[in-house]
C-alpha cells in the first residue's frame, strides 16, 4: 500500500520512525546530570539580579544598587531552605514527577492537580522566559560589540528559537544527550570568571563604574530621585516587589526532583549531591552578580538589552581585544544556557502531562508517543501556548517574570507540605526536624506566592491568579468525565441483558449505483442476514427515479431498493427513524452498512461531502442498531483504471 502524503512529509522532516523496542531509560552520571538538569536553574542567575533592579532603581534611585545585595541575601536564605527540603524529596521519592508525585501520594489525586497546574504553567513560562532572555543576551552582544540594535527582530528570533526547539524535540532529541550538558559548564565557567575577576578588581580598586550619562542613556529604566529616595520610596511594598522579581532566580530548583529517575544507582544519593552542587553554584553566581551590580551600577534597560550581566562583563574585562573576546564568550555561553534551559521544558512538560493523563486528569492522547518516541502532542501543545505567550508579552522578560513565580512557588509549597505530611505520619529518626524543614519551606513558599500575587497583580500576575483555579477545575472535570465513562462501561456487562435478538436485518444505504455500493452489497451477503434491503433517501425526486430504473436493470436487482421520502431534507433523521422502526418489533437487530468513498485528503475535503461518519454517529445512539462503514478507495480505483490497457478516466 502506498504511504500517505502526510506520512511521507513527516518522515522527510523527522526522519525514519523509531521502533518501540528503542524506548529505554538512560541513566546519568552526576556530572552529566548536573549539565542536563540544571540549565533552567543556573541560568536564572543571568536575569535574577536584573529583575530586582527593575523594581528598585526607578523608585529609590542609586540606593537601589545598594539594596539589591540585602534583597539577594533574603533570596539566598530561601534558596537554602528549599535546598534542604528538596534534598529530602529526592531521597524519599526516587520516581520522576517531583511535587506532583509528592502531592498525589500525600494529599490524594485531586489536591495533586494544584501541583500539576503549577508545574504546567511553570514549564510554559520557562520556555518563554528562557528563550526571551537568551535572545536578550545575543542582542546585548551585538549592541555592545557592533552597535547593532535588533529592535523588533528580537521577538522573531525568539519565536524562531522556540520553533527550532520544538522541531528538535519532535525528532527525538533526548534529555540525556551529553551535548546539552556543555552549555551549562560553559556558562558556569564564563559567568564564574566574570564574578571572580570582577571581585578581584573590586578588591584592588580597579573595577570601573558607569557614569551619570550611562545611567540616563536612551532606553535605560528611569533612575529615581537621588538623596531622599530611600526614605521616600523604599517602602516595604517596593522591597517586596523586588524580592518577588528576584524570586525568579530560584526557578528550576525542582528540575532534579522531576528527573531523579534518570540518575544512576543509588539514585537518591546521587540526586541529592547534584542538587547541592547546583544550589551552591546558583547562589554563588546570583550573589556575585548582585555585588558587581552594586559596585558597577549596571543599569537595566526597558527593552531587556543590553542586560545587566552583559554590562558587568563589558566593564570587568575591559575594551581590549582580549576583553572583547571574553565579553563575547560570556554572552554566547549565556545565550546557549538560556536556550538550553528553555529546552528542559520540552522534556519536562510532555512527561508531566503524560503522568497527569495516565491519572485521567488530562486527555489520554497526551500519553501517546509519536513518530520518534517523543510525546509529540505534549511538545506541540507546549510550543503553541509558549508562542502565544511570547506574542502577547512581545518577548519582554520583565513582563514574563510577572507570570513566573506563582506557578514555581506553588509547586514548592505542594512538595514541601507533602514532605512534611510524609514525615509526620511515620515513626523515624529525625522525624521532627524533617517535618519542621518541610513545614517551614511550605510556609515560606506560600508567603512568596502571596507576595507575588499582590505586588505583581496589575503587571500580569492577575492572569495566573485567574488561570490557576480554572486549570485545576478543568483537570478535575476531565477526571470526572473519564470516571463517569469508565463506570458506565464497566456497569454495562452486569446490567445489560445477554439475550440476543433472533433476527438480523441489513440495510445498505445507497446514494448512487457504483462500485462502492456493489462492494457494500457483497459484504452484506457475507453477513447472512434474515433480510437484506437497499435504502435510498429521496432528497431529489428526479434522481431517485433514475436510480430506481438503473437499480432494476443493474447487477443488484435481486436486492430490493426502498425509496424513503425526505421532504424536509433531514437525511440523518430519516435514516435514524427508519432504523428505529425496523428494530421496534422486539426481535430484530439492524445492521446499517454505509458505503464510504475515500478520496485523496485535499480532493476529498474540497470536492466531496463526507456524510457517512455523521450518519453513523447519529444512528449509534439507537439501541439494537449497529452502523458499519464500508470503505472504498476511489484514488486506488483511479490508479487501477488508468494502469489497465487502454484505461482512461471516465468522461462523466
Amino acid at each position: 500500500m502506498p504511504e500517505r502524503f502526510g506520512y511521507r512529509v513527516k518522515r522527510l522532516l523527522l526522519g525514519p520512525p523509531l521502533v518501540t523496542a528503542r524506548l529505554r531509560d538512560e541513566t546519568l552520571s552526576k556530572p552529566v546530570a548536573l549539565g542536563v538538569l540544571a540549565p533552567d536553574c543556573i541560568s536564572s542567575s543571568a536575569y535574577g539580579t536584573e529583575q530586582m533592579l527593575t523594581q528598585l532603581v526607578p523608585v529609590v534611585g542609586l540606593a537601589g544598587f545598594a539594596l539589591v545585595v540585602p534583597v539577594t541575601g533574603v533570596i539566598l536564605v530561601l534558596l537554602l531552605l528549599l535546598t534542604l527540603c528538596y534534598r529530602d524529596v529526592v531521597m524519599t521519592y526516587t520516581r520522576a514527577g517531583g511535587s506532583y508525585v509528592v502531592a498525589r501520594e500525600n494529599f490524594g489525586p485531586h489536591v495533586a492537580q494544584v501541583a500539576a497546574v503549577a508545574l504546567l504553567i511553570d514549564y510554559v513560562v520557562t520556555v518563554a522566559v528562557q528563550a526571551a532572555a537568551g535572545t536578550d543576551a545575543v542582542a546585548s552582544m551585538l549592541q555592545l560589540l557592533f552597535h547593532t540594535d535588533l529592535g523588533a527582530d528580537k521577538l522573531w528570533l525568539t519565536l524562531g528559537v522556540v520553533c527550532l526547539l520544538c522541531y528538535g524535540n519532535l525528532r527525538g532529541i533526548r534529555e540525556a544527550g551529553r551535548a546539552f550538558a556543555v552549555p551549562t559548564y560553559l556558562f558556569v565557567l564564563a559567568a564564574g570568571l566574570t564574578v571572580l575577576v570582577g571581585l578581584v578588581r573590586l578588591a584592588t580598586g580597579t573595577l570601573p563604574r558607569l557614569g551619570e550619562a550611562d545611567l540616563h542613556a536612551a532606553g535605560a529604566v528611569p533612575v529615581g530621585a537621588p538623596g531622599g529616595g530611600v526614605l521616600m520610596g523604599a517602602s516595604l511594598f517596593v522591597l517586596l516587589r523586588a524580592f518577588a522579581n528576584g524570586g525568579s532566580s530560584l526557578t528550576g530548583l525542582e528540575a532534579i526532583s522531576n528527573g531523579v529517575g534518570a540518575f544512576r544507582e543509588p539514585r537518591g544519593a546521587n540526586a541529592r549531591r547534584t542538587l547541592v552542587i547546583m544550589s551552591v553554584t546558583l547562589g554563588t553566581l546570583v550573589l556575585g552578580i548582585s555585588v558587581l551590580a552594586w559596585r558597577t551600577h549596571a543599569i537595566p534597560f526597558a527593552s531587556g538589552s543590553p542586560t545587566v550581566l552583559a554590562q558587568e562583563a563589558h566593564l570587568v574585562f575591559g575594551r581590549s581585544g582580549f576583553g572583547q573576546a571574553m565579553f563575547a564568550a560570556v554572552q554566547i555561553a549565556t545565550a546557549l544556557i538560556l536556550y538550553t534551559g528553555a529546552n528542559t521544558s520540552f522534556n519536562g512538560f510532555p512527561f508531566l502531562a503524560s503522568f497527569v493523563a495516565e491519572d485521567a486528569f488530562l486527555p489520554r492522547r497526551l500519553t501517546m508517543r509519536g513518530h520518534r518516541l517523543a510525546f509529540s502532542n505534549g511538545i506541540l501543545l507546549l510550543t503553541a501556548v509558549s508562542l502565544v505567550l511570547l506574542l502577547v508579552t512581545h518577548g519582554n522578560v520583565t513582563r514574563l517574570v510577572s507570570l513566573y513565580a506563582i506557578g514555581v512557588f506553588t509547586g514548592f509549597v505542594m512538595a514541601a507540605a507533602g514532605l512534611a505530611r510524609h514525615h509526620w505520619r511515620r515513626r523515624e529518626a529525625h522525624r521532627v526536624l524533617k517535618t519542621a524543614i518541610g513545614a517551614l519551606a511550605a510556609v515560606a513558599s506560600a508567603a512568596v506566592v502571596v507576595v507575588f500575587a499582590v505586588t505583581k497583580f496589575t503587571e500580569g500576575a492577575w492572569a495566573v491568579v485567574l488561570v490557576f483555579p480554572l486549570g485545576v477545575w478543568a483537570l478535575i472535570r476531565t477526571n470526572e468525565r473519564y470516571r463517569a465513562e469508565h463506570e458506565a462501561l464497566d456497569a454495562a456487562p452486569a446490567t445489560a441483558s445477554t439475550a440476543t435478538r433472533t433476527r438480523n436485518v441489513v440495510l445498505v444505504l445507497v446514494d448512487r449505483l457504483d462500485l462502492a455500493v456493489t462492494t457494500a452489497l457483497r459484504y452484506a451477503h457475507t453477513l447472512r442476514p434474515a433480510q437484506l434491503r437497499a435504502v435510498h433517501v429521496a432528497l431529489d425526486t428526479a434522481h431517485a427515479d433514475q436510480l430506481r430504473k438503473a437499480w432494476a436493470a443493474g447487477p443488484a436487482a435481486d436486492v430490493p431498493l426502498d425509496l424513503v421520502d425526505c421532504p424536509d431534507r433531514r437525511l440523518h433523521r430519516a435514516i435514524a427513524d427508519l432504523a428505529a422502526r425496523v428494530s421496534a418489533d422486539g426481535r430484530t437487530e439492524v445492521t446499517l452498512l454505509i458505503p464510504r468513498r475515500s478520496y485523496g485528503p485535499v480532493v476529498g475535503r474540497l470536492l466531496h461531502a463526507r456524510s457517512g461518519d455523521s450518519i453513523a454517529h447519529a444512528v449509534s445512539r439507537l439501541p439494537h442498531v449497529a452502523a458499519t462503514i464500508v470503505p472504498f478507495d476511489v484514488s486506488a480505483a483511479i490508479r487501477a483504471h488508468r494502469s489497465a490497457p487502454g484505461g482512461r478516466p471516465p468522461a462523466t
